[in-house]
């Protein structure tokens, strides 16, 4: 089918907004859009998959002021160690759309002033309750105890000079279609936004702002600067040329077919954004899916409240095809899920390595075994027949659940092929068909498990794209199909099949555990201790920006805060660094030997990833001399070197002037 007559599909992340490091939660979204979008590309559509960054407001200049940098120069980091997780995770976006982008800017510009000559904005007053980390304004019975119903944090009072968009205009029209269409889903979502939001009545939405510049400046009036929702929902239509002169894409591409977040933001997607395209007379999206967190430990996984999972860690351990598949697999796609390394784990071991990769490596190794390698199909009898048809039938079953969309039961049919696959291994017992000379009927149980391994690797190309590929050019020696025309049963091929080297090995859990707690706790003192905040109230953690979680206000920061008192207890002095070698079974800990102007201490710090060993010698640091030893994978370590960590999560040495034992205060 040409690209002109194929049916074009369109599918989006949320824009994620350029305060830090992605987490894991993050990559969820992205890889379930990216799974729909290579499955839609593979089944005959004509795919545009958008993902990108929201780059504007109050906490990226604030953030960027922190730094010493511009608001601009900041994002413009952010924008691109995001863009190197997709690649990264083997992310297939189409396009990617920064707010900061000129046309993004000259489009939302001209919208806004559309929506203004049509009285869906006015200029009034707000005075009412503010979420700074949610950038959000609430009534006051819109608050939960009091806090910001989608974050949970403080909120403060604030009386500023708006525009407002007409929201309430459009209540009626909202709740429509909410009720009486599947235009949002799941079906929880529905009732939440109806109960919460639109029964208690829609307040017009104030969309500018005057306490800060880093933004788009209303064009008939520059001292507000257009407000978040205004600014980064339209992404999904200018990224695709609206309000420019190349449009084509537009005409295309809209109404989206699936515009994909996570729940604290579906208010925005399922209520906000339909009433500025009903403004605009657009068409609306088909469908807005609001799935559940990924939660650590039952909470929420935030950047913030510092229990984010790192995926460039676990990638480099297991690969990106163990993170996909366990994203996609193991978290239900609408409700929420408990991340686990156990659960991690255990989906590496009990479905890539026993069930798909001994699958493959049996079957590729018995047929060089017994036919070098040359494989064809002889008389199949009835439990082949049978086993060719769960073959026929798993495209239709996966294809029903991909269009809902739910992508972990599409996975859970492909993988149950490849457990008949296994099962129909100890039936047969191909081992003694050799053993008593039946090559025919030998030949063609091999022939039948290859063709499942065909099948299902061909199906599994949207979901984990790394080891499928390899079973094609590697193991069955054919070039790696871009459709699903051939994911059937066909017992007329010829094979030529050489083994390949496993996914991955089986993992022992009991120290992979022991090691990912190791990664985690020098994480942990990096975000705790090394960033120079000390030991923080677990709700008050800093986040990235040197903000404690809901005070505005460094003096408003309530239990979080030290007196001078107790920081003076720290005792701070320069020390010389003599010797430097890595710690064996750990990537990131180093250790050292050091000078403090009296004696030598060993310590052990989690700074590998920022310097080789040879050229910490002969250099200074700071040490944090009182501190209480502790061991480190069985190393005694006598103090710690201070650091401080940037937004790539990495601690550097705090490097002071002076001589070996000088005090610092």
């Amino acid at each position: 089918m040409s690209a002109k007559t194929k049916k074009p599909y369109y599918v989006t992340t949320p824009i994620y907004y350029a305060s830090g490091s992605l987490h894991i939660g993050h990559c969820y979204t992205t890889v379930c859009c990216d799974a729909l979008a290579r499955f839609k590309r593979m089944d005959g559509y004509d795919v545009y998959y958008l993902t990108g960054t929201d780059e504007h407001g109050q906490k990226v200049q604030r953030a960027a002021a922190e730094r010493g940098t511009s608001p601009k120069a900041f994002v413009d980091g952010l924008a691109e160690r995001i863009q190197a997780l997709w690649t990264r995770m083997d992310i297939s976006n189409d396009g990617f759309i920064r707010t900061t982008d000129p046309d993004h800017e000259k489009a939302v510009a001209e919208l806004f002033t559309k929506l203004y000559e049509k009285g869906d904005i006015y200029k009034s007053e707000y005075s009412g309750k503010y979420c700074e980390p949610c950038e959000s304004f609430w009534t006051e019975s819109q608050l939960v105890d009091g806090k910001c119903p989608d974050c949970g944090r403080e909120v403060r009072d604030s009386k500023e000079e708006c525009y407002f968009f007409r929201l309430s205009k459009y209540a009626d029209r909202i709740k429509k279609l909410l009720t009486e269409t599947d235009f949002l889903q799941p079906d929880s979502r529905v009732k939440e936004m109806v109960n919460n939001f639109i029964d208690k009545g829609l307040s017009d939405l104030a969309v500018t702002r005057t306490s800060f510049d880093w933004g788009i400046k209303v064009p008939f009036d520059p001292k507000h600067v257009i407000y978040v929702w205004i600014d980064a929902l339209p992404n999904y239509i200018t990224a695709l040329g609206y309000g420019g002169k190349k449009s084509g894409k537009f005409k295309k591409y809209w109404p989206c077919d699936m515009h994909v977040m996570a729940k604290e933001i579906v208010r925005f997607h399922s209520i906000v954004w339909p009433a500025i395209l009903m403004a605009l007379d657009l068409p609306l999206p088909k469908r807005v899916y609001g799935h559940g967190w990924i939660m650590f430990g039952g909470d929420k996984m935030s950047k913030s409240k510092g229990n984010v999972v790192d995926p460039f860690v676990l990638t480099d351990r297991y690969g990106v095809d163990a993170l996909r598949y366990y994203l996609l697999s193991s978290v239900p796609f609408g409700d929420d899920s408990n991340y686990t390394s156990e659960l991690l784990l255990s989906a590496i071991n009990n479905n890539l390595v026993n069930d798909l990769g001994n699958l493959v490596r049996r079957t590729l190794a018995m047929s060089r075994q017994y036919f070098d390698g040359r494989v064809e199909c002889g008389a199949l009898n009835d439990g082949d027949r049978e086993f060719a048809a769960a073959i026929d039938a798993l495209l239709p079953a996966v294809r029903e659940d991909m269009d809902k969309p739910l992508l972990g039961k599409a996975l859970e049919k492909i993988f149950g092929v490849i457990g008949m696959a296994n099962k129909y291994i100890d039936i047969n017992k191909p081992w003694e068909l050799n053993k008593t000379g039946d090559k025919d009927r030998l030949r063609t149980v091999i022939y039948c498990l290859v063709e499942a391994i065909r099948v299902c690797a061909n199906l599994l190309l949207p979901f984990i794209t790394k080891y499928p590929r390899r079973i094609f050019e590697g193991g069955l020696g054919l070039p790696v199909p871009d459709d699903f025309s051939a994911c059937k049963f066909d017992a007329n091929r010829k094979y030529s099949t050489s083994e390949i080297e496993p996914i991955l090995n089986r993992l022992d859990v009991k120290k992979e555990l022991a090691e990912l707690a190791e990664i985690a706790g020098d994480a942990a003192d990096a975000s705790k201790k090394q960033d120079g905040y000390g030991k923080a109230d677990k709700a008050k953690k800093p986040d990235k920006a040197g903000k404690a979680n809901g005070a505005a206000d460094p003096e408003k920061a309530g239990d979080g805060m030290i007196t001078i008192d107790e920081f003076f207890k720290t005792e701070l002095c320069v020390v010389d660094i003599e010797e430097c070698v890595k710690v064996e079974k750990s990537n990131k800990l180093l250790k050292l030997t050091v000078f403090d102007g009296a004696r030598r201490r060993t310590i052990v710090s989690g700074i590998a990833n920022a310097y080789a060993p040879d050229e910490l010698v002969g250099t200074k640091a700071t040490l944090v001399a009182n501190l209480k030893p502790a061991k480190l994978c069985g190393i005694t370590s006598e103090g710690m070197l201070l650091c401080s960590v940037g937004e790539d999560g990495v601690p550097r040495l705090v490097r002071p002037t002076g001589k070996a034992g000088d005090k610092i205060c």
